[in-house]
């Protein structure tokens, strides 16, 4: 446990100082309990929490009846929660229109707003939007940082670094998650952070989305197949066979759209490259958390459970990773996809950037045997990707838990990372 004191500064806050003065309002969306409030207010100079239980029935009236009364205050004017008032956004927008300044509003919000068709503008123009996911290790203090994937990118190989993880000590950061409140926990206590989550969602939030109440113990099972199938490609029928209580694609379909519009799911998208070869590339996505404790809570695991199953533990660690891959890659004006074909050939990220550079990372516990398989899978993507058409990969990484050291292997080309030493 680490003293709750100042403000740990987050990725957020550097892309949030760039969009602030391209745009004249910024809406940071995600997950609740990820932070978006507390990094809004280390920028705003004034403001308006929606949610406010003092002030809420009056602001959802003043939003209805005169909205532009709302948005008075010192710039920029943090609007929170924005989505219980979806009349707000063309407000903004309209303002924004008439004052002709950038950097005027902050927005956040935890969803999407049930009702859309107050949103008669997409913002274009007016808007800049930036995720934000629970912290990644960076941030949170448990990564030192060592090697950065800006660095990588820029084509450096002289990398080191070391961390004195054990598999534990990765088993409790999974199952802990990146909630920043749970930084300043006992690590029991830390460990039921997750779990509130996790009843929230099932539940209250999936319901507040749309305003329908639905039987919690089918959302229950909906989420317990959800983590199983961390990492898959599965399917609405797959996913709905493994229920096997009646729960049919369509409602899956549904849960998986709510949970999106909430921030809880966030799944891969297909990386679909120019290849040498005839074979066919997956388009499905990728079945993913926004952090890994939602998984774990979702099936009632704790880090015992997965020292007990380390290859659950794996499903889950690569979850971990893909989060702290979003989040250092939107730092870089990057995203992450995964990649696989028919031939059964799977890249577990696939880091891009706008610029059309690109990284290959396979992701792995740790262990000489398991690293030199994520370097052969690297190997045969890196020999299939037509390099005549595009650029050759920027770096190939495998990603790793407890490798006591971070190197780069001259002989394979391939940087050997634990996820301890990673950042921007």
């Amino acid at each position: 446990m680490i003293e709750q004191s100042e403000y740990r500064k987050r990725i957020a806050d550097i892309l949030l100082e760039r969009e602030l003065q391209v745009a004249g309002a910024v809406l940071i969306q995600g997950p609740k309990w990820c932070g978006k409030t507390t990094t809004a207010e280390q920028h705003a100079k004034s403001l308006l929490y929606m949610n406010d239980p003092d002030n809420l029935e009056h602001n959802l009236s003043l939003a209805d009846m005169q909205p532009t009364a709302l948005l008075e205050g010192e710039t920029p004017r943090l609007i929170d929660e924005w989505q219980l008032a979806p009349t707000l956004w063309d407000t903004v927008r309209f303002t924004v229109d008439h004052r002709r300044g950038k950097g005027q509003f902050i927005l956040t919000g935890s969803a999407v707003p049930a009702d859309l068709s107050k949103v008669h503008h997409s913002g274009t123009g007016r808007f800049s939007r930036i995720t934000m996911r629970p912290m990644s290790l960076f941030e949170s203090g448990d990564s030192n940082g060592s090697v950065s994937l800006q660095t990588l990118f820029e084509g450096s190989k002289e990398i080191s670094g070391a961390t004195g993880y054990k598999l534990e000590d990765i088993a409790y950061l999974i199952c802990r998650g990146g909630w920043p409140d749970a930084l300043y926990m006992d690590k029991d206590l830390a460990l039921r952070e997750a779990f509130n989550y996790y009843n929230d969602i099932v539940s209250e939030d999936i319901n507040r989305v749309d305003g329908k109440e639905r039987d919690t113990e089918k959302v229950k099972k909906f989420m317990r197949s959800y983590a199983r199938h961390q990492g898959s490609m599965a399917s609405y029928k797959t996913i709905s066979n493994d229920i096997n209580e009646g729960v049919d694609d369509e409602t899956i379909s549904t849960y998986t759209s709510l949970m999106r519009k909430i921030f809880v799911i966030e799944d891969a998208t297909a990386w679909n490259p120019n290849i040498r070869s005839r074979t066919a590339i997956r388009t499905s996505n990728t079945r993913y958390f926004t952090d890994p404790s939602i998984a774990t809570a979702a099936l009632g695991l704790g880090p015992s459970d997965l020292m007990n199953d380390l290859n659950t533990m794996g499903l889950f660690f690569e979850t971990l990773c893909m989060r702290d891959l979003r989040v250092y890659a939107e730092a870089i004006d990057g995203q992450v996809f995964h990649y696989r074909d028919a031939d059964e050939l799977e890249c577990d990220a696939v880091i891009h950037l706008r610029n059309g550079s690109y990284g290959l990372v396979e992701i792995k516990l740790g262990g000489q045997q398991h690293i030199n398989k994520g370097i052969e899978t690297l190997q045969a993507l890196k020999a299939k990707i037509n390099t005549d058409k595009m650029k050759e990969p920027a770096f190939m990484m495998v990603l790793t838990a407890v490798t006591p050291h971070a190197y780069y292997d001259k002989n394979n080309d391939v940087c050997v990372v634990p996820i301890g030493c990673l950042k921007n």
